[in-house]
């Protein structure tokens, strides 16, 4: 196949990681991911390692470069940095991240030098998910944005979630990509289309499966919106107003089992704010019957020390300290060079202490239940930790770091993957949006307005039991891509092209 040699091929791969960003929210043509990978498969055969190096690498430009350009807006309209400064560390972080692809491409290659036709249908697949998994899991804390199963969730592929969970769902759709390849180029062409229909069909029958039960009552919840300016919150003058906001809309709904305030919704620390405001209103929620979720930083003297946290009040009183930190917002990687330039150009990030992995549920409305705070609802393995104990998930997030962009359309996108990993309900409270309630399907019952202050109430039922993924996790999922990639590169590398 000398097509992919030409250079019309280099020019393209851009655009076509392009249209990956077009596969997700708030665009949805999921059929565009499968379209992108394809193109990007069909330009790495008949080139060297290095070319497909360069086509992969121009490919993650055009993906991240339009995928997370949202970045722009939390460094400048947010975060003080000028222009200039934002808009090279957006530059920076989406030409880091454009460096996966190219590995993708070069290891494609590399593994298969005789360019063997049986070996590359299924080694470009395996070879994408284990560098996403690096990606999402590994590298600085991992990043799982533009993961391609998250562009899946409304096609029948969205079926093998809850039993494959992002890697294996994410496997079968680059498996598309390569197979879509070969039936349009290759010479055996029976074999692809059969399998293909094999893998969708299976995943529309998925889809009907129902992996938990419902364990109890359906419990009625109210989501606070606040809707306060990320240039505002922290502001000291409006602590007050923000205090009484919260306050007056949380007293509105005591005819729910369970409300919930966004990421910080507290505009200072725990110690700070107790006795005065929170201790009198959960003596409030415990005479009403409802329990409070409310998200507040934790300030701890010996040793000095703070958290991002949620406490509960009502009648069950508990604290979680989030586990799983952002990199660059919540704390500083590769110090001290990342700490010295921020501070050069002036921007200035939190700095918290990661909770312990092993903390109780906090529980609400008589259940426990998993707290996923901001990004942590991005993570398979911290949004199961718990299970089956677990009878819903809740995430509190602050997205108005973002504003106006794809960015909280795309983070709704990978919270739904959370609740069809899990087969439970989540219950996502935001500061601006996008406040939602999300069934075990992955589908959003209820769903707040961006921007603008409300109190979303909707109706849950606690679920018990176990999806395959909750089980496994990613681990078996990863282990047969490393050992398919082993029997793979060996068998490339005897005869030749098939």
């Amino acid at each position: 196949m000398q097509y992919s040699n030409s250079n019309y091929w280099d020019f393209g791969a851009p655009i076509a990681g392009i249209l990956l960003t077009l596969s997700f929210a708030p665009f949805d043509y999921s059929c565009l991911a499968p379209v992108a990978l394809a193109f990007l498969f069909a330009c790495w055969q008949n080139v060297s390692a290095k070319r497909a190096a360069m086509r992969g690498y121009l490919f993650g430009l055009g993906a991240f470069g339009s995928g997370v350009s949202w970045v722009y807006i939390s460094m400048h309209d947010f975060g003080g940095a000028g222009v200039f400064e934002a808009s090279l560390l957006t530059g920076l972080f989406s030409a880091f991240w454009a460096s996966f692809p190219a590995l993708a491409g070069y290891l494609s290659v590399k593994t298969n030098p005789v360019n063997k036709g049986s070996v590359r249908i299924l080694l470009m697949p395996v070879i994408w998910i284990l560098v996403e998994y690096l990606r999402g899991y590994w590298v600085l804390n991992g990043f799982p944005w533009l993961h391609i199963a998250y562009s899946q969730l409304e096609t029948p592929l969205s079926g093998y979630i809850p039993v494959l969970g992002v890697y294996g769902t994410g496997f079968i759709a680059a498996l598309t990509a390569s197979m879509a390849v070969e039936i349009l180029f290759g010479s055996k062409r029976l074999l692809p289309i059969t399998v293909l229909i094999v893998l969708w069909g299976t995943g529309g029958l998925l889809r009907n499966q129902t992996w938990t039960h419902e364990i109890g009552q359906p419990l009625r919840v109210s989501m606070i919106q606040g809707n306060i300016a990320q240039d505002q919150k922290w502001r000291p003058e409006n602590k007050i107003n923000t205090l009484l906001k919260y306050k007056k809309m949380t007293e509105a709904h005591w005819d729910s089992n369970i409300i919930i305030w966004p990421e910080t919704a507290i505009p200072a620390y725990l110690d700070q704010v107790n006795d005065a405001f929170l201790a009198p209103l959960g003596n409030d929620a415990k005479l009403h019957n409802t329990d409070l979720i409310i998200s507040v930083p934790v300030q701890e003297q010996s040793p000095s020390r703070s958290f991002n946290a949620v406490i509960t009040l009502g009648k069950e009183q508990g604290m979680y300290r989030k586990t799983h930190l952002l990199p660059f917002g919540e704390y500083l990687p590769l110090q001290p060079l990342s700490g010295f330039v921020l501070n050069k150009i002036n921007i200035r990030l939190g700095n918290f202490t990661p909770g312990a992995v092993d903390q109780p549920l906090l529980k609400a409305g008589g259940y426990p239940f998993i707290t996923l705070v901001c990004y942590e609802d991005v993570f398979g393995d911290v949004s199961s930790r718990g299970l089956p104990d677990a009878a819903y998930l809740v995430n509190v997030t602050n997205d108005g770091w973002f504003g106006n962009s794809i960015e909280p359309h795309q983070h709704l996108q990978m919270a739904r993957m959370r609740a069809m990993e899990t087969g439970r309900f989540l219950l996502r409270s935001t500061n601006t949006g996008v406040t939602a309630v999300i069934s075990p399907k992955g589908e959003i019952i209820n769903q707040a307005p961006l921007f603008q202050e409300v109190a979303l109430t909707g109706t849950i039922t606690p679920m018990g039991g176990m999806t395959p993924y909750a089980k496994w996790g990613d681990k078996p999922v990863i282990g047969v891509m490393a050992i398919l990639l082993l029997g793979l590169m060996g068998w490339g590398k005897r005869g030749r092209s098939g």
